[in-house]
Order: structure tokens, then C-alpha cells, then sequence
């Protein structure tokens, strides 16, 4: 039972959870593929891996979403024709359930070659941006919707390099934004998957109080303290955690 499973766990396996939401939550993330990953190399059962990583992630993005926005980050144009597009392709995705070695191969390599951009690319003098239009916000949206969904993690693992590398949204903006994107989308995966009969094993709330205190650190500091800079290292972490990921699991 996972009850059990929580009581047995040592002590080192809630501090991890702790640290990759506090990681995850300083570039606007949920921390799901840090949590798949977690909980697969334990040897969890994907039936219990899938609800738990969706319900944290819904709480450290929702926390680094209120953080960044109270801090005056967020961009409601570029926010909502992402949204808009995203969430009913994120429920086709889902729907879909595509599995697929090479399909995983390669976005593993993406997400490799986003990190080494992040960390060799210079950032844009004083985080200058260009304006993104709506028509290419909702394709955009649409395909990293339908990409969260086939593969069960939130989009801003996608979003967030690419409004950087596009120059679309300053860094802390870009959080931000990203931060709504997953919070939405994976209500949205936990509505659908809470309709079908599904239920939430109880390890998840042995989990929640870590990811929360976690999640709460990570945000207050990548929403004001933090630099440019230290976000984008930050954030090619994250992409190499979510790549390996992809690779182990």
C-alpha cells in the first residue's frame, strides 16, 4: 500500500522532493519531470507516479505564479492565447496516450540543446524583448499543450526557454508566464483524470507539505533576489534534470 510506502521512505527521499521544488519553482516550474524522475528510480508504480507528480506540480506552480506575479512579473498578454490554445490540446494529448522510445529520445535532446544555449548565450542586454504576436502565441500554445499532454509534464518546461531564446518575455516575465501556463494545464490533466475515476494515492499528501515549503523558497528568491543570470542557470538545471529524465524513464 502506499500508505505503508510513505511510513518506510527515509527521511532523504521528502528532502529531495523539497530541494527539485525549490529548484523548479525559482524559474516559474512545477517540478514534474523532477518528480517522475524521483519516484521512477524508486521503483514507484507509474499508476501512483502520475497523479502524485500532477497534484505537486499544481501546488509549486500556483505558489511560484502567486510569488511572481505579486512581484509584478506577469504578463497577461502573452499568458492568455498560450492558455487558450493549450489547455484543450493538452486534454487531446492526454487522451492520445502516445508512447514512444525515439519520440523521448528527442526531446531529451532538446531540452539538452536548451540548457547549453541558456548557459553559453549571452542574455539580451537590460532582458530587451520583441514583441510576440497572438496567432504564433496560440500555435505555440497548441503544440506545447498537446506536448504536455502526450507525454504527462507541464509545457513550461518547453515555454520557458523558448520565450527566452525567442526574446519574447523578460527572465523573471518569463517565469511568470510559465508558472500560470503549467498551473492551468495540469488542473486541467487532474480535472480529466479525477472524471475517469481516478484517485489520489496518500503518499502525496505525506509529499505536499515539502513541495510547498520548497516551492515557497524557490519562488521568493527566483521573483526578487535572483538575477538574470542565476535564473537562466538555474532553469538549464532544470532542462538537464527533465532531459535525463526523458532518458531513464
Amino acid at each position: 500500500m502506499v500508505s505503508d510506502m510513505a511510513s518506510s521512505l527515509p527521511y532523504v527521499f521528502f528532502v529531495t522532493f523539497l530541494l527539485a521544488s525549490a529548484l523548479y519553482a525559482s524559474v516559474g516550474h512545477g517540478g514534474a519531470s523532477a518528480y517522475l524522475a524521483i519516484m521512477g528510480l524508486c521503483e514507484m508504480s507509474p499508476t501512483e507516479m502520475k497523479p502524485i507528480a500532477l497534484i505537486l506540480n499544481i501546488a509549486v506552480s500556483l505558489l511560484a505564479m502567486i510569488n511572481f506575479s505579486h512581484a509584478g512579473h506577469f504578463s497577461f498578454r502573452l499568458f492568455w492565447p498560450l492558455a487558450v490554445a493549450s489547455v484543450p490540446a493538452a486534454f487531446l494529448g492526454g487522451w492520445l496516450q502516445v508512447s514512444n522510445g525515439i519520440f523521448r529520445l528527442i526531446l531529451a535532446l532538446a531540452l539538452f540543446f536548451g540548457a547549453w544555449r541558456l548557459i553559453f548565450d549571452a542574455p539580451a542586454s537590460h532582458d530587451a524583448v520583441r514583441r510576440a504576436g497572438w496567432p504564433a502565441l496560440l500555435m505555440i500554445g497548441g503544440i506545447l499543450g498537446f506536448l504536455s499532454g502526450l507525454i504527462g509534464i507541464g509545457g513550461g518546461i518547453f515555454l520557458t526557454p523558448l520565450l527566452l531564446l525567442m526574446r519574447w518575455a523578460p527572465t523573471k516575465s518569463a517565469a511568470a508566464v510559465s508558472a500560470a501556463f503549467i498551473a492551468v494545464n495540469s488542473l486541467s490533466g487532474m480535472g480529466g483524470f479525477l472524471t475517469r475515476g481516478g484517485h489520489l494515492p496518500e503518499l502525496a499528501w505525506s509529499l505536499l507539505p515539502f513541495v510547498i515549503v520548497g516551492g515557497w523558497m524557490g519562488s521568493r528568491w527566483g521573483s526578487g533576489l535572483a538575477s538574470s543570470t542565476a535564473l537562466r542557470r538555474s532553469l538549464a538545471a532544470v532542462l538537464v534534470i527533465a532531459a535525463a529524465k526523458f532518458v531513464i524513464l
